[in-house]
C-alpha cells in the first residue's frame, strides 16, 4: 500500500501501520465452511455407500444430514457429498461460483430433508449453514480462475473413475443380501449398467436392490451433469501477453532494462501483465494452480513499482490467488517485502562475468582453456551473431535444431527463458553457434550446438537456452559461452548472465574449513538431491567461468504457502506437469521456454 504523489512518486506505508489503518480483520469463515464441507462430505458419503455406517453410534450425526435414510437415502447422501466435496476448496478460496452453488445446494438439501424424512433437524442444518453463508457473502468475492473446455474431458474421466470405484464398492458392501456368488466381473459389469440407469446381473433380496440401484444412477446422473457443466459454461481461457501490453513493456525496457538481467524474459507471451497506475511500471506473472507467479523484479522505473506490486496484489485478492515471486533480485525483495509485507527467502545466486575481466589465463582457467582448444583442435568453428543478422533460411535451420535436440518431451522454463528463438521482434538478441565443417550430410548440416542470449539492457546479456547435437564432442557449451564472452566487446555488451544456481551459497560455505555441523548436513542433503536435481553439478559449471555471484530470492505469503508454491513453480518451469496426456492436448497451450538449468542437465549427463 502506498500514497500516491505526483504521478508515480509515492510513500510507502509500513505493513504494521497499514494494518491498524484498515481496521481489525473480518472473521475468516470461509476457511470453516470449507473444512465443514468436506467433513459433512466425506460422512455423508459414508453414509450413502456403506449400510451399517447408518445404523453405528455415528447415527445421531448421520440422522441430521441430507438422505441418511430411506429407499433415496444413499442415492440423496452420495449426492450430497460428493457436491459438498467438490465445493469444499472453493469455499475455501472465498469463489464467489462455488459460494453461488452452495447457497442453490443447501436450500435443495432442506426441501429434500423436509419431503422424504420428514426432519425438523435436518432442515435447520441445511438453512443454518445457508444462512451463514448469506450472512458473510461479502467474503466470497473471488473471480473465476482461468480455464478451458479440456477440464470437461478431465472431469469426465477422473470422476467417472472415482463413480466406477465407489460403485464397486456400494454393490460389494451388501453380502448378506446378494442373490447367488456373483464374480468380479458380474458386479463391475453391473455398475457399469447402473450408472447408465440399466439393471445389471447381480440381483439382491428386498429393497436393497433399489437402494443399489438408485446410488449408482446418482453416480452416473453427477458425473453427466457435472462435465455437461464444464463443457458448456463460459470460458475464461488462461491470460496471454497482447500485442498492446508487448509494446508498452519493450518501450519500458528499452528506458530501464538494465536494471535487471531477467527483464527480457518478462516478453514471454503466456504470461499477463499488470501495469501501475501511471504505466511507468509492470509486472509479469502466471497462474498455476492457484499460485499467481512473478518472475525478477518488476519492470520499469523502481519509484514506480509500488504502483504495479500493489495492482498485482490487488489482482491476487481478486480471485483468491497465492502471490509468490520466484528470483528476484535484493532490490527487488526489499521493494516486495516492504510494500505487501511479504517474507523473502534466498533461493540461490546468478553468476555473472563482466567482459573487461574475463580471460582464458591463469590456472582458474585451465581446465576450461585445455577443453575449448581440444575442441578447436577437432575443427570445430563458432559463429556469435545478433538474431538480425543471420539468414531466414539459417535462422529456421538453428530453430529446428534447437527443437529436435531438447532432451525432454516437455518445454522447460518460465522465470529465467524466453520460450523462442528469431522472432522478427527479438532482433537484438544474440545467438552462438557451433559448426564441424565436412559434416554437412547430418539433419542439420554441420550444426552442432547453439546458444541463445536476449538483451540485458543496452549493454548486456542474459544466457536463455542451450541445445547441441549429441553425437557432437563434450564441451560444446563451453566453446560457445568461452566465443560469446571473446565476442561481446564487439557488440557492445560489458556483462553476461550465466543464469541461476540453486543454494550456491549454501553448497559453497558447506565445503569450507570449519563449516559447522547444520551446513554441512545441508550440503550432504544438496548433494544427495542432485542425484536428480543436478543441484550441485550446475553450481559447478558456472563456476568454472568465474563470476560474480548475485543473490536471487523467493518472495511468499506465508511458510504454509511454500509446498504449494514449491510445486506451482514446478509445474511452470515443466519439471512436473500435470496436465493431460499429449494426445488431448492443445499445442497452443503447450508450456514453452527452455532454462539454463536444463540444459546444464543435459551437458551433465552427456558427459
Amino acid at each position: 500500500m502506498s500514497v500516491t504523489v505526483d504521478g508515480d512518486k509515492s510513500v510507502s506505508v509500513p505493513p504494521r501501520l497499514r494494518r491498524l489503518l484498515r481496521g481489525p480483520r473480518p472473521e475468516s469463515v470461509p476457511a470453516v465452511v470449507g473444512t465443514a464441507c468436506t467433513v459433512v462430505g466425506l460422512i455423508d458419503v459414508a453414509a450413502g455407500v456403506f449400510p451399517r455406517f447408518r445404523h453405528s453410534r455415528m447415527h445421531s450425526l448421520a440422522e441430521v444430514l441430507p438422505g441418511a435414510l430411506g429407499p433415496f437415502a444413499a442415492a440423496l447422501s452420495l449426492s450430497a457429498g460428493i457436491l459438498l466435496l467438490l465445493l469444499a476448496h472453493g469455499l475455501k478460496r472465498h469463489k464467489r461460483r462455488a459460494w453461488r452453488a452452495a447457497v442453490v445446494l443447501l436450500p435443495a438439501g432442506a426441501v429434500a430433508q423436509f419431503a422424504y424424512r420428514h426432519s425438523i433437524v435436518g432442515v435447520l442444518v441445511s438453512l443454518t449453514l445457508c444462512a451463514l453463508l448469506l450472512r458473510h457473502r461479502d467474503q466470497f468475492r473471488a473471480l473465476p480462475d482461468p480455464r478451458s473446455r479440456w477440464r470437461a474431458l478431465a472431469n469426465f474421466v477422473l470422476l467417472g473413475a472415482s463413480s466406477l470405484a465407489l460403485g464397486l464398492v456400494i454393490v460389494s458392501v451388501h453380502p448378506g443380501r446378494v442373490v447367488g456368488d456373483p464374480s468380479i466381473a458380474d458386479r463391475l459389469q453391473h455398475v457399469l449398467y447402473g450408472l447408465f440407469g440399466v439393471e445389471g446381473p447381480v440381483d439382491y433380496a428386498g429393497r436393497t436392490s433399489w437402494t443399489v440401484a438408485y446410488s449408482l444412477g446418482a453416480l452416473g446422473l453427477l458425473t453427466a451433469v457435472t462435465t455437461i457443466y464444464l463443457a458448456f459454461r463460459p470460458e475464461h481461457p488462461a491470460a496471454r501477453l497482447t500485442e498492446d501490453d508487448e509494446g508498452r513493456l519493450r518501450a519500458l525496457l528499452a528506458t530501464h532494462g538494465g536494471r535487471d538481467s531477467l527483464g527480457h524474459f518478462a516478453l514471454r507471451r503466456d504470461k499477463a501483465v499488470v501495469f501501475s497506475p501511471s504505466g511507468k511500471a509492470a509486472v509479469c506473472y502466471r497462474v498455476v494452480s492457484g499460485v499467481m507467479l512473478a518472475g525478477g523484479d518488476p519492470i520499469g522505473d523502481v519509484e514506480a513499482w509500488p504502483g504495479a506490486i500493489e495492482r498485482f496484489m490487488d489482482e491476487a485478492k481478486a480471485h483468491s490467488w497465492t502471490p509468490a515471486v520466484m528470483g528476484c533480485s535484493e532490490r527487488g525483495g526489499e521493494v516486495w517485502t516492504r510494500e505487501t509485507g511479504l517474507t523473502a527467502l534466498e533461493l540461490g545466486d546468478e553468476a555473472v562475468v563482466d567482459v573487461a575481466d574475463f580471460s582464458l589465463a591463469g590456472r582458474a582457467m585451465r581446465n576450461v582453456r585445455q577443453m575449448v582448444g581440444r575442441i578447436e583442435r577437432n575443427g570445430y568453428e563458432t559463429r556469435v551473431r545478433r538474431a538480425r543478422d543471420i539468414g531466414a533460411t539459417e535462422l529456421e535451420r538453428i530453430r529446428r535444431a534447437a527443437a529436435d535436440w531438447r532432451g525432454t518431451d516437455t518445454e522447460r522454463g518460465f522465470s529465467m527463458a524466453l520460450g523462442r528463438i528469431g522472432d522478427p521482434a527479438d532482433g537484438d538478441c544474440v545467438i552462438a553457434t557451433a559448426h564441424l565443417p565436412g559434416s554437412e550430410d547430418g539433419p542439420h548440416g554441420d550444426l552442432k550446438a547453439v546458444l541463445h542470449f536476449v538483451p540485458w539492457g543496452r549493454d548486456g546479456m542474459s544466457l536463455e537456452l542451450m541445445r547441441r547435437d549429441r553425437s557432437a564432442d563434450p564441451g560444446m557449451n563451453e566453446l560457445l559461452i568461452v566465443a560469446s564472452l571473446q565476442a561481446a566487446g564487439k557488440l557492445g555488451v560489458r556483462q553476461v548472465s550465466l543464469n541461476f544456481a540453486m543454494f550456491r551459497s549454501a553448497l559453497a560455505r558447506g565445503e569450507r574449513l570449519g563449516a559447522g555441523p547444520v551446513l554441512r548436513c545441508w550440503r550432504g542433503l544438496l548433494i544427495f538431491l542432485s542425484r536428480w536435481f543436478q543441484i550441485e553439478s550446475l553450481y559447478k559449471f558456472n563456476a568454472k567461468f568465474r563470476p560474480r555471484w548475485e543473490p536471487r530470492f523467493m518472495v511468499f505469503r506465508s511458510s504454509r504457502d511454500l509446498p504449494r508454491i514449491g510445486i506451482a513453480a514446478m509445474q511452470a518451469e515443466g519439471f512436473v506437469n500435470f496436465s493431460l496426456p499429449r494426445p488431448f492436448r492443445s499445442r497452443a497451450r503447450r508450456p514453452c521456454g527452455h532454462t539454463l538449468r536444463t540444459a546444464q542437465e543435459h551437458e551433465v549427463r552427456a558427459a
